[in-house]
């Protein structure tokens, strides 16, 4: 098999140059490529990973590969590729197969190509490569120790397989950990996704309604960094808790029925499936603009809305506008798909310096805990977090008092 089916090898400089400025920028996966480069954790074990295939992926492979890992490598949206960064992947030797725009049919032919190479850990980005192993290649399923799993989405589909008994291997919920969700989900989603908005759209936030359709914590992350735009913002939710915390959080709360008609900026991030239809569409402002921040094209319903549109039009790059029945125009970026990385840059560095460090040292730990480990999806362990927090910390110069011995045995004390 090629070691590579990307689209231009000689773009490979300008991916180098892409990894190297993340690389300046994410002090933890530094420590731990130097880490790495010594104790050389990795050797003789084979990587498979899927996850959007940018600059920040990139070094998280050459810090893997650096440990001794033999990586494969493919991408986890068919939009998100780099193909540059890709280029320069290929050129440092790894194992990669993806291009940006492909279709369906070759993601998952470029799926099938990385898990050909036998992996004993799979980092996973969505559930795509761990699905496409169950369902297609369950052959391939002996080699696997385990695996860690990056978004929300991807953990909801790999503890469906766990209550139904199917799932082969251990997953590591990297989604879960304190340092990704708290940080990658909230501060990464909240500011790339607004990037992306405004980059690709050229409009003003202030002053606009914008809707915010979820509001766990990558919902949470867009609706403050809308508010602080000077955006009123609405949320619609379908838990109670979610929904009275964001009314606490000084939002609006209504159904989608009601928020259709009031929205300028529509985004999604729920995990879920048509959260926005063709129904609550036809309610819209012309000119509406819908993004989602979700990890799959389906929180907004493309299908339908493909399918009922009277006309179809390029608005922008990176936008369509669809003229509904009623003469209504709504704008859809990036198709529908992941909006802050689909069409623009994704996370900034610092938040995938902890997201990634949670992946490093999770597939290290499944390395290490696999045959004790049930087939399930598993928590990361507190120890990790602690470490990659205390990392962070380091990094910025910062130092946090310890407790005492004192004020352990008190803590641990009922009768004080």
């Amino acid at each position: 098999m090629n070691n590579y089916d990307i689209k231009d090898i000689n773009s490979a400089p300008s991916g180098h140059m892409k990894i190297r400025w993340v690389r300046e920028n994410m002090p933890i996966l530094r420590s731990l490529e130097e880490e790495f480069e010594k104790e050389k954790p990795f050797k003789g074990i084979r990587i498979c990973l899927s996850v959007h295939l940018e600059a920040k992926t990139a070094y998280l492979c050459k810090v893997l590969a650096a440990g001794g890992a033999d990586m494969s490598i493919t991408g986890s949206n068919v939009l998100s590729t780099q193909d540059d960064v890709a280029a320069a992947l290929a050129d440092s030797g790894l194992k990669v197969y993806a291009v940006h725009g492909e279709s369906q049919k070759d993601y998952k032919r470029h799926i099938e190509m990385c898990l050909e190479h036998r992996p004993n850990i799979i980092i996973d980005d969505g559930c795509d490569l761990v699905t496409f192993l169950h369902k297609e290649r369950p052959d391939l399923a002996k080699d696997v120790w385990g695996g860690c799993e990056e978004t929300t989405t991807g953990i909801i589909r790999l503890k469906a397989m766990g209550r139904e008994g199917v799932l082969r291997f251990p997953m590591i919920a990297v989604n879960d950990a304190d340092c990704k969700h708290l940080f990658d989900n909230r501060y990464g989603t909240g500011q790339s996704t607004w990037e992306s908005i405004m980059h690709n759209t050229n409009l003003i936030v202030a002053g606009k309604t914008v809707v915010v359709v979820g509001y766990g914590w990558c919902s949470k992350g867009i609706a403050m960094r809308a508010a602080a735009m000077g955006a009123q913002v609405v949320v619609t939710e379908i838990n109670p808790v979610k929904a009275m915390e964001a009314k606490m959080d000084g939002f609006s709360v209504m159904t989608m029925s009601k928020a259709a008609p009031l929205g300028d900026f529509f985004v999604t991030a729920t995990g879920c499936c048509k959260t926005i239809t063709v129904e609550h569409m036809l309610t819209m402002k012309d000119g509406a603009i819908l993004a989602n921040a979700g990890h799959f094209d389906t929180e907004i319903d493309m299908a339908g809305l493909v399918k009922s549109a009277k006309s179809v039009r390029e608005s922008r790059n990176n936008i369509t506008g669809y003229t509904l029945d009623n003469g209504k125009t709504v704008h859809v970026l990036a198709e529908g798909r992941l909006v802050n990385i689909a069409a623009s840059n994704g996370h900034p560095a610092e938040i995938m310096d902890l997201s990634f460090a949670v992946q490093a040292l999770s597939a290290l730990y499944v390395k290490d805990h696999y045959k004790e480990l049930p087939r399930n999806v598993v928590d990361v362990s507190n120890k990790i977090d602690d470490r990659i927090a205390g990392m962070k910390l380091k990094s910025w110069g910062i130092e946090i008092d310890e407790l005492t011995e004192e004020q352990k045995k008190y803590l641990q004390s009922w009768d004080v």
